[in-house]
């Protein structure tokens, strides 16, 4: 049989969710049919099953294989117990896969025909590195649909009420990687020294000596409320609130875990007050 590329493959005869159906021009039966699957790049939230959205519940549902991200809790992956599970995941820059290889392998099983749901920690494309997977899977001619999901900077206003914006002390929000290019540091902390917003520094914790030291040096005031959360919107979820200058002491005593999120800004200073309720509703629980 010719291959999908092949110039007579000419017309797409049938598409829906399953995927393409290609017939050879002309072809009266089924014996030149090829199919090719569909792949789609699903963001899982941050492992809370009712964080998941309805579409992205649907995509599980209907999937062959389910490529998972690290991340991606046991309760979500059992939505579907049928499908085919990959390990893709990555921690502490310990990769399962290489990038380029996963990007391959999305491809691969597209096809042979199968539903390929590539099941991603937050959102796809808020440093999940969507973009690049849809890239390759676009460019293969296969059909690539990326579904939204809670990224961990919502996640975690919601879970430790922490507004990200408040009209008296944040107007604008930055999600940035704790990782920052080693080549342009002090480029990369100006731009994260203005006052009235607040910084959400993904991954990185390991990092937070260097983070914290490059933003005093360049000029960040040490009194800067900034908070760390482990395990967003989990059962084991632990907060941590410090400012710039006391934050790394604090984890070096309270020792939180990774996955963590940090978060720097005026709006920090608001956890007391908003928690006041919660507080008082769990000491009444007890």
């Amino acid at each position: 049989m010719p291959s999908i590329n092949s110039p007579v493959y000419q017309d797409v005869s049938a598409f829906d969710d399953i995927g393409y159906t290609f017939y050879r021009h002309g072809a009266k039966d089924d014996k030149f049919r090829a199919k090719i699957g569909k792949v789609y790049l699903v963001g899982a939230g941050t492992g809370d099953p009712e964080l998941l959205t309805i579409k992205a519940y649907k995509a599980i549902l209907k999937a062959d294989v389910i490529c998972y991200d690290n991340l991606v809790s046991d309760e979500i992956l059992a939505i579907n117990p049928t499908a085919e599970k990959i390990y893709v995941g990555k921690k502490c820059a310990k990769h399962s896969m290489p990038q380029q290889d996963i990007n391959g392998l999305l491809v691969t099983l597209a096809k042979q025909g199968k539903i390929v749901i590539r099941l991603k920690s937050g959102d796809p494309f808020i440093f999940g590195r969507g973009g690049e997977e849809m890239q390759t899977v676009v460019s293969a001619g296969i059909a690539c649909e990326s579904i939204a999901g809670i990224t961990t900077a919502l996640a975690v206003a919601n879970s430790v009420n922490i507004p990200l914006t408040h009209r008296d002390y944040a107007q604008s929000v930055k999600f940035v990687t704790g990782f920052l290019k080693t080549d342009t540091p002090n480029e990369q902390y100006a731009e994260l020294l203005a006052d009235n917003q607040t910084v959400i520094f993904y991954m990185g914790l390991n990092t937070l000596p260097s983070l914290t030291q490059g933003l005093l040096q360049a000029g960040k005031s040490a009194d800067t409320p900034f908070a760390i959360i482990s395990n967003v919107s989990r059962e084991n979820e632990q907060v941590l609130i410090g400012t710039l200058d006391t934050i790394q002491t604090l984890q070096n005593i309270a020792k939180l875990p990774s996955p963590a999120v940090m978060i720097m800004g005026e709006v920090v200073s608001l956890y007391n007050e908003l928690n006041a309720s919660r507080q008082y509703y769990q000491q009444l629980v007890v």
